[in-house]
Formats: structure tokens, C-alpha cells, sequence
């Protein structure tokens, strides 16, 4: 059963953005949610005529106050159609519009969008966290966003600045608050993507861009849940190259991850740990987080050298190491080291810390501390998730409250 719908019962729910009336853009429209009346715009762009690049904030937002009814403690990693979604396009100039919140719901767009033909697309991912004192938290959005900008000059788009993209989450957050689990039951996933909405034909960066902030409210990544999950190390495909753009948040990443992963899940495995594609023999990535390695007591992971994505849980969880005393190498790392390692775990915003229970390469199986939590990465993980939950005081100024 569909959780985003069976979940909702009789609460007042936002249909769907009115798509597909036009060949080249969505006929304005009135939709009226909780006895208020939103206008939606024509999602055509009309160019500004401000030249220099910028971008404005978002002011108008709908907050919703009730509470949503969902079976909190089984919520698994998967989309539930939330209320709002954050909408800001660009045009040609490079000059991003003023941000709206507008009821989610499918966008149209042309078939011949740059992101549909040539994949310029960037997503980037975060989450929002519920206080037991009712407050709601945001973890380093301001990284996200300097990330987004990376990318997106990597990708040869224009992106939002940190101060607008940060500002968009906490509207699209406050807007749907009602969706942020309580504490200790999950958290608010959020989903920025900028996109070259524009249509091309031929190979060129598209003429309009849209940026987009959803949400949903998530659990567990992995099925194991905080239990140890198992990973194959892939010996035949490679995610990213030298040069390539393994070392950005671009959409095509994951789609090239998709059939060794499904293979691997089709064994059994939880993931796949992939190598350089150079030597065979160098530890990268999982399909969608970072890899660790302790062995008598320092913690090693593989060095950011572009082929690699500047995890921000990765960031996080080097700099909290540290501050504990634990000695953290940031350097090539091998497939043996790998197998003769005291502990193994992987990190990432959806994840945050999974420890591995096992690694089987080659045919051959090694598994980690009998198959149980190992002592590193648990305390790591009970310090970042205190940080995110605000459980614990935050002494490295990492988290964001927002004002409700």
C-alpha cells in the first residue's frame, strides 16, 4: 500500500499542479486548500530585465498546523506527498526569480528540457529535525548550498546563492512542519534540485533553469535499519572516472549506479562498494555514501581527489572524530585494507552512520565485529545524531533553528 496515501486519511491534501494543458506552458489556474485560495503561475518564463546575476528571496509562505497522522514507527525511506514545494526559475541573463511555495505537485515541462536530453541536473539532500521541545532544527544547509554551487559550475549552470538556497529550505520546511516527525521517529528528507528546464536541441546548456525544494518525512535508509548492513565490492562497473563528475551532485551519477545495485540487491547484498577505475584496487564510494575504515583505532577514508562526493555527513563525522582524539587519515585507501580492518562504516545525509556488518569481494566474505555495532562507529554516530536532534549542546554551531 501506497504509504503518502493510505497515510493521509481525511486531512485536506494539495492535488496536483494543473499540467499538460499547453504545448509550451501551464495555463494559470486557482487552487483553494484549507479555505485559502493560492494562485498558481505560469511556469513559462518571462525574462527579467536585470542583466547582473542574482538572486531574490522568497517572503510568502503558508504554514499548515495540523498534525499529520502517520504510523510513525514504521516509516521507511520512501516518498510521502507532502503539502508545498519552493519553486524559483532563472533565465537567460542568469538571474534567478523571486522564489514562490506553491502546492506540490507535478511541473511541465518541455521534452526537449535540457535535463530531459543531456541530463544538466543537480539535487542535493538534507534534513530537518524535530526537538523534543517542539522546535524544528535544520543541520548545515549553508554546506549543501556552497555544494550546489559547485556542482552547478561544474554542470555549466547558474545556481541560487547560499543565502537564497538556505532561505528557500526554511520556507519549504516551516511550510510543511507539520510533516516533520517527532523526535527520535525520523526526520524531514528535503530535496533541492536545480534543473536546465529550458528547451535545446542541440548539445548546449539550456536557456532557463528551475530550482525545486520538496520534502518528505523518512526513516531508515537501509532496511537493516541501525543494524549492520552488507556490502559486495564491484569488480566489473565503475562509478566515476578521473575528470569526470563523480565529485558532483549531478543526477547522472546515480542513474549509471542502478544495475550494479540491482544486482547486488538481487543477492542479497544491502549495497555496492565501488573502486577506482584506474587501478581496480583503491576504495571510492558506496552508490550513495561515503566509506570509513578503522583499524587500531584511526579511522581512514578515501581522499576527495574528484572522483569522489564531499559527503557533508563525511565532513561532519571527520571533524567530530577529531574532536574526540580519534586520528583521521584522508588518503588513498585499498581493497586489502578494507578486508583486514578492525571496523567498517558508511555515512551520508539518508543513512547518516551504517555500520558494515560484512564485505564480500572476489567470492570471498569477511565480516566485522560478529556481525554487531562496532565501538567507533556507534559513538560517532550517538555525537552526530545528538548534534542533528538536539540532544546534545551544539558546540560546533552546525545546526539552525527555525522560527516557528
Amino acid at each position: 500500500m501506497d504509504r503518502g496515501l493510505a497515510s493521509r486519511g481525511a486531512l485536506p491534501t494539495a492535488p496536483p499542479l494543473a499540467g499538460w494543458l499547453t504545448r509550451h506552458s501551464l495555463l494559470p489556474w486557482w487552487h483553494k486548500i484549507q479555505n485559502h485560495i493560492y494562485p498558481v503561475p505560469s511556469l513559462s518564463y518571462k525574462a527579467p530585465s536585470v542583466a547582473k546575476c542574482h538572486a531574490s528571496l522568497a517572503t510568502n509562505y503558508t504554514e499548515t498546523s495540523e498534525v499529520v497522522d502517520l504510523d510513525w514507527e514504521n516509516l521507511g525511506f520512501g516518498l510521502v506527498d507532502t503539502d508545498f514545494m519552493y519553486v524559483a526559475k532563472c533565465g537567460p541573463d542568469g538571474n534567478f526569480s523571486k522564489g514562490e511555495v506553491l502546492p506540490f505537485g507535478p511541473i511541465a515541462v518541455s521534452p526537449s528540457a535540457g535535463v530531459l536530453n543531456y541530463g544538466q541536473g543537480l539535487f542535493e539532500g538534507l534534513k530537518a529535525y524535530r526537538k523534543t521541545d517542539g522546535s524544528i532544527l535544520l543541520f548545515r544547509p549553508e554546506e549543501n548550498a556552497s555544494r550546489m554551487i559547485t556542482g552547478a559550475g561544474r554542470m555549466c549552470m547558474p545556481a541560487p546563492t547560499v543565502e537564497q538556497f538556505v532561505d528557500a529550505v526554511k520556507q519549504t520546511v516551516l511550510a510543511n512542519k507539520r510533516w516533520v516527525p517527532p523526535t527520535g521517529k525520523g526526520s524531514l528528507y528535503i530535496r533541492p534540485l536545480l534543473m536546465g528546464s529550458g528547451a535545446v536541441l542541440g548539445l548546449a546548456p539550456a536557456p532557463e533553469y528551475t530550482f525545486i525544494i520538496f520534502v518528505s518525512p523518512v526513516g531508515n535508509y537501509f532496511k537493516e535499519g541501525l543494524s549492520p548492513i552488507n556490502l559486495i565490492v564491484e569488480d566489473k562497473f565503475h562509478r566515476a572516472s578521473p575528470g569526470g563528475t563523480g565529485g558532483v551532485k549531478t543526477i547522472g551519477n546515480y542513474a549509471s549506479v542502478l544495475k550494479a545495485q540491482k544486482i547486488a540487491k538481487g543477492k542479497g547484498y544491502s549495497d555496492v562498494l565501488y573502486l577506482d577505475a584506474v587501478h581496480d584496487k583503491y576504495l571510492e564510494e558506496v552508490s550513495s555514501c561515503n566509506i570509513f575504515v578503522v583499524k587500531d583505532n584511526v579511522i581512514s577514508t578515501p581522499a576527495i581527489k574528484g572522483t569522489i562526493l564531499p559527503g557533508i555527513t563525511r565532513k561532519s563525522i571527520i571533524e567530530v572524530a577529531q574532536s574526540k582524539g580519534f586520528k583521521v587519515e584522508e588518503r588513498l585507501v585499498s581493497v586489502d585494507e578494507l578486508l583486514n580492518a578492525d571496523e567498517v562504516f558508511c555515512t551520508g545525509t539518508a543513512v547518516v552512520v551504517s555500520p558494515v556488518g560484512s564485505i564480500t569481494y572476489l567470492g570471498k566474505r569477511v565480516e566485522y565485529g560478529n556481525q554487531g555495532v562496532g565501538v567507533v562507529s556507534q559513538q560517532l554516530s550517538k555525537s552526530l545524531t545528538g548534534l542533528q536532534m538536539g540532544l546534545v549542546e551544539d558546540c560546533m554551531g552546525w545546526t539552525v533553528r527555525l522560527n516557528q
